[in-house]
């Protein structure tokens, strides 16, 4: 029973996930890790297709590269460049206008650095969630979060319903896991029933999300005409912005891929004719279509790409912060916190410094008990 009751179950292997457990490892915490994806990331995932010729393509389809502001998460960032998990992207990125057909501000890179992961944006996931005392299981979903009063432990069960352990603490880095949507999406309940905790319930009964549609293009030769390797699209009502993937550090380059962005407006329009859930291969072949033909559009000689599909991110991108002083959500008496970017700030830098902040709550506490 000591086993058992000395671990912390992390739901969500995204990188506030994926920080807090190895945090939480690194300090003598014993930590699993669930995630029904078949991988961790997130959005940080890497996505991995292959052409009709048989050869492997590699897109970063959510967050292209992150920026660094905060000093204890620069320390980490530091951390993983020393072991060679993450580096610099440098590049200039700028605008393009869909009116004028010109490029701006091709030089608009402020003093922020852009890091990616490498070989991948997962790759520092990946590399977390492997570290020595966390254990990882994927493809496997919670469908239950329940608090056993008298052990004074949670419960972890399975989509399916059996058990998947008890565990002295909790963290969901996973909004979905006490979200409303996860009830549009499944048919079923939120796994975490937060009604112990009405004060939190209410902050995460309705947190607003951007979603969007990624479209990953490979591309036998260069597009010798885009000066950038990343702009945002101005005056476009279905694009936002567009990267050169295979122009990061670590990539392949025996195609040049590219992933571009839908607007937000796009999405939900496109969201409001199907619904929340899993969109069919008609509606992705519909979308990648006209983001494809807008991306034609620009006057910048794009030829047929030897691939082209389609993604839709449905709550990846948070347009809220609901805790930006404590950066996470915490409830002492049963051990529970909830991080995540949606805590701290909408990006990576805030869902790392969420990780941080749940990981040193329930160190916090576990040191004590």
């Amino acid at each position: 029973m000591n086993n058992v009751v000395s671990k912390v179950a992390v739901v969500g292997s995204g990188i506030s996930g994926a920080v807090c457990a190895s945090t939480l490892a690194r300090n003598g915490v014993s930590v699993t890790v669930f995630d029904s994806a078949r991988g961790p990331g997130g959005r940080m995932s890497q996505r991995r297709e292959i052409s009709e010729d048989g050869k492997e393509l590699l897109f970063d389809h959510g967050a292209p590269f992150f920026t660094v502001s905060n000093a204890d998460v620069l320390a980490l960032v530091r951390e993983w460049e020393s072991g060679g998990l993450v580096a610099e992207w440098k590049v200039n990125f700028g605008s393009y206008d869909c009116i004028s057909k010109k490029f701006v501000d091709g030089q608009q890179d402020g003093t922020s650095k852009k890091y990616v992961g490498v070989p991948g944006m997962n790759s520092i996931c990946k590399t977390l969630c492997n570290q020595p005392g966390v254990e990882s299981k994927f493809g496997m979903g919670v469908g239950r979060l329940e608090w056993l009063e008298d052990e004074k432990l949670w419960s972890v069960m399975g989509l399916d319903g059996q058990s998947l352990g008890h565990f002295k603490g909790v963290v969901a880095s996973d909004k979905n896991v006490v979200s409303p949507r996860f009830r549009q999406v499944t048919g079923q309940p939120p796994p975490l029933d937060l009604s112990f905790a009405p004060e939190l319930a209410v902050k995460l009964e309705d947190i607003p999300v951007d979603p969007c549609f990624a479209l990953m293009l490979a591309f036998a030769e260069p597009l010798s005409l885009i000066p950038l390797k990343g702009f945002s699209f101005q005056n476009s009502k279905v694009l936002s912005w567009a990267h050169c993937d295979s122009s990061k550090p670590g990539r392949s380059t025996t195609s040049e891929r590219w992933v571009l962005h839908s607007t937000m407006e796009y999405a939900k329009c496109i969201i409001s004719q199907t619904g929340l859930r899993k969109p069919s291969d008609a509606t992705l072949t519909k979308v990648a279509e006209e983001m494809f033909q807008e991306f034609q559009g620009t006057s910048l000689n794009i030829s047929q790409p030897i691939f082209r599909k389609a993604h839709r991110w449905g709550s990846a991108f948070p347009a809220a912060s609901i805790a930006k002083e404590e950066k996470c959500l915490w409830d002492g008496q049963k051990k529970v916190a909830i991080c995540g970017d949606f805590c701290a700030s909408p990006n990576v830098e805030g869902a790392i410094l969420s990780g941080l902040a749940a990981s040193s709550k329930l160190m916090e506490i576990l040191c004590c008990l």
